[in-house]
């Protein structure tokens, strides 16, 4: 069985300092840096993507001046900023595929994005025969929970590393992980399980 590890926007300006700080962030970004040590080999495709917007313009109404957190938000993760690049703790050297997303227009799911070749996340995982995939990152409420649902709809099997994610409220969290389990996603402490 052909397994893959999708590592959503471990980035700067979603941990702990950055622009759209979520508490946790930088705990997970070591902890997906451990497994990776740790358990790379199992997985054949590893594909971690960035929100990567644009400098100029509000990016289809993703930026805000007066942002209501649910569709427009703060200036985050500019192309070419120290806040899109990926968290210092998380190691990236065994990624497979860099997946950037939101190049000018509003992008949760990893799904939404492209590799720096061009490849979309959807077409990777069917070139590889990727029939399961585990998902860690950030935001579990937001690119986290679009992420794996854009997975399921794509006849993967899911399973969330629930010690691998971290959201930016407990009950926009817990909803989102009853939601994707609810559709197929298998929700696990972590990949030994």
């Amino acid at each position: 069985m052909t397994r893959a590890l999708l590592i959503v926007d471990v980035q700067n300006d979603f941990t702990e300092g950055g622009a759209l700080a979520v508490a946790g962030g930088d705990a997970v970004a070591a902890a997906v840096s451990a497994l990776l040590a740790a358990r790379a080999d199992e997985y054949d495709v590893i594909i971690a993507s960035r929100d990567w917007h644009d400098p100029d313009g509000d990016n289809g109404g993703h930026f805000a001046a007066e942002p209501d957190y649910v569709d427009s938000w703060p200036v985050h993760c500019v192309a070419g900023t120290a806040g899109a690049e990926y968290d210092p703790l998380f190691v990236a050297d065994a990624v497979t595929h860099h997946v950037r997303k939101g190049q000018g227009k509003p992008a949760y799911s990893m799904f939404e994005g492209v590799s720096d070749d061009g490849e979309s996340v959807a077409g990777i995982l069917t070139a590889h025969g990727v029939l399961t995939a585990d998902v860690v990152g950030i935001a579990t409420d937001h690119c986290v929970r679009a992420t794996a649902s854009d997975a399921i709809a794509h006849g993967v099997h899911v399973r969330i590393l629930t010690g691998l994610v971290a959201g930016v409220d407990v009950d926009t969290s817990a909803a989102a992980l009853a939601e994707l389990a609810h559709a197929g996603a298998e929700l696990i402490e972590d990949a030994q399980s």
